[in-house]
């Protein structure tokens, strides 16, 4: 719903626009429906009388997404494979594939926006900004830090200034078919999953018990691999009392296959314990920022900016954060902010404790 309307709006604003629907792999095990994704595609382009391309990138989806997010569940990382569905294949092969056939632009649905700096003197070039979008319960900027300033130079968002009730009015003012579309969720492109299901196919587990913070055993999980720091659901606690506290985990160990879960309201300090990370792959959207900078980031999809420190040390970019932190996994994305503009972001590689580190 939210791609038709963008180009539909692009078409009334007097743009020569084309339809392109992306056909990526999916699993011989899970039902696919994009055949019908397709066609309801090819009818959103017939009736705005746009042409319209399919093309093939599935062996580029499994190579960069699938094959990458596997081999991090495998090394009991947590992956984020739709910040890698954007880099490499929408705003990677897509966009060069578009770029070559001479299109200035490609357009997608993402809730974003990107602020052109207009050069001041002639011999400087044009600088480009990642915002987020103005429908903050929508915003989509942590899954577009790896974008740089050549891509952004060729990009549009143009739902990326309104609110998604706005976008759906919209769509059906248009009177198009993916008016009453419910919104896209789970995996990029794939959709919503059994993610144990589908690692189960790739990746051998079996079951483990579940510790308090004294080591003690209280219950049993289906594979330490399954499990994120911070996961509250999902967890088979056996040992329980009337008054079952609310038990999230804070650490797993692959080699002995155990998870550690603690009580977030009576073990708060042992959930809230993250104090600094290390992060790898660091990328800047703009020029590197002077260091240390002050600055805010978020650790996970949605939450609420954390004031933090970014500075450079031997082992690469470490964030100090100014308040202890909760549920930090190794292989999420931490992503910097400046207000509402985007810095970029990396790969969280290492998480330090208050107590460990020394």
């Amino acid at each position: 719903m939210d791609s038709s309307v963008a180009l539909a709006l692009l078409e009334k604003e007097g743009y020569d626009v084309t339809g392109v629907f992306l056909k990526v792999w999916s699993p011989d095990f899970l039902p696919c429906d994009w055949k019908e994704e397709r066609r309801s595609a090819m009818r959103v382009c017939a009736l705005l009388g746009v042409p319209f391309l399919t093309f093939d990138f599935e062996k580029e989806y499994k190579k960069d997404v699938v094959d990458y997010m596997i081999r991090e569940y495998s090394r009991g990382r947590v992956p984020n494979p739709d910040v890698f569905c954007n880099k490499y294949v929408k705003f990677g092969v897509f966009l060069k594939k578009m770029r070559a056939l001479g299109a200035d632009y490609i357009a997608t649905g993402h809730y974003a926006r990107i602020h052109t700096n207009i050069r001041m003197n002639t011999n400087d070039t044009n600088s480009y900004e990642l915002r987020e979008s103005a429908d903050k319960e929508k915003d989509q900027s942590y899954f577009l830090y790896t974008l740089n300033q050549e891509q952004l130079k060729h990009i549009l968002f143009p739902v990326g200034g309104m609110a998604k009730t706005e976008v759906r009015k919209l769509a059906r003012k248009f009177g198009l078919p993916t008016a009453e579309k419910k919104d896209s969720q789970g995996l990029c492109f794939i959709g919503k999953i059994d993610l144990k299901n589908f690692l189960a196919h790739f990746i051998k587990t079996k079951s483990g018990n579940v510790l308090n913070i004294k080591g003690e055993v209280v219950g049993t999980h289906d594979g330490a691999i399954f499990y994120t720091i911070g996961q509250r659901h999902g967890i088979n606690i056996t040992k329980k009392t009337k008054n079952d506290p609310r038990f999230f985990v804070i650490s797993k160990d692959l080699k002995k296959n155990t998870i550690t879960v603690a009580d977030k309201e009576s073990e708060i300090n042992e959930v809230y314990s993250t104090k600094e990370i290390v992060v790898i792959d660091m990328h800047f959207i703009g020029e590197e920022p002077k260091l240390p900078l002050k600055t805010t980031v978020r650790i996970r999809y949605r939450q609420v900016v954390q004031d933090s420190t970014l500075c450079k040390e031997v082992d690469g970019y470490h964030i100090v954060f100014d308040n202890l932190q909760s549920g930090v996994a190794v292989g999420q994305s931490a992503v910097l902010y400046d207000g509402y503009i985007c810095l970029g972001g990396g790969i969280i590689e290492k998480v330090i404790n208050k107590v460990n580190k020394k």
